[in-house]
């Protein structure tokens, strides 16, 4: 009786992880249903536009941002003038109001991020964002849950980058042992403490 009750238990409790890791719960995939169909894969990988020239603020600010519209008109006053899937870019444009975005890629209220810090550190936006420049429609790549955060936290070494290929979406060739040699230096280099990186202060303020 008590060894099926135990079963019955622990089944429950891996229903319940296998749950909550689920995409239904992480929306790691979901595509959000945009005013705009914007494709990454249009603009990253054919045209070659880096991320920092519409995400500006993400080298110097705490958010990254989403672009505001004279940003998409700098090339689109020029290309595509008349194509009816950017009407509401230019409607955006002309009345000074905002495209209503949906964020993919949100965070709770009670988690601070700093994407500066991290892309100063040399974390590829790759880490978080994923191939978005095989994106034609930007989904979710990761699902930003704490588990999420701290694997990367208790062991940064083998993730960080030189900061001019933080933005560079293919792999950078290392070995596994270059990389994490490449992260230790940069950990040195900063006085990057590891052992407080999962404290909770660092991201609940």
């Amino acid at each position: 009786m008590a060894s099926g009750l135990a079963i019955v238990l622990v089944g429950l409790m891996l229903g319940a992880f296998d749950y909550a890791n689920s995409p239904y719960v992480t929306a790691v995939g979901w595509v959000g249903d945009q005013p705009v169909p914007f494709s990454h894969k249009h603009h990253v990988a054919d045209d070659g536009i880096d991320c920092r020239y519409c995400h500006t603020g993400v080298e110097t600010s705490p958010n990254a941002g989403l672009p505001p519209t004279h940003t998409c008109m700098t090339c689109h006053s020029q290309l595509w003038t008349d194509a009816g899937v950017l009407a509401p870019v230019r409607h955006s444009y002309a009345s000074g109001e905002p495209i209503r975005w949906q964020r993919v890629a949100q965070l709770p209220d009670y988690v601070y991020f700093d994407h500066s810090i991290h892309v100063n550190r040399g974390v590829a936006c790759v880490e978080c964002h994923g191939r978005i420049d095989r994106m034609p429609l930007t989904s979710r790549a990761e699902p930003f849950q704490m588990q999420f955060c701290l694997e990367c936290h208790r062991d940064p070494a083998g993730r960080l980058r030189p900061p001019d290929q933080v933005t560079r979406m293919e792999p950078l060739g290392w070995t596994e042992a270059e990389a994490r040699r490449f992260g230790e230096g940069v950990i040195a280099a900063h006085h990057i403490n590891t052992k407080t990186l999962d404290n909770c202060g660092i991201c609940h303020r």
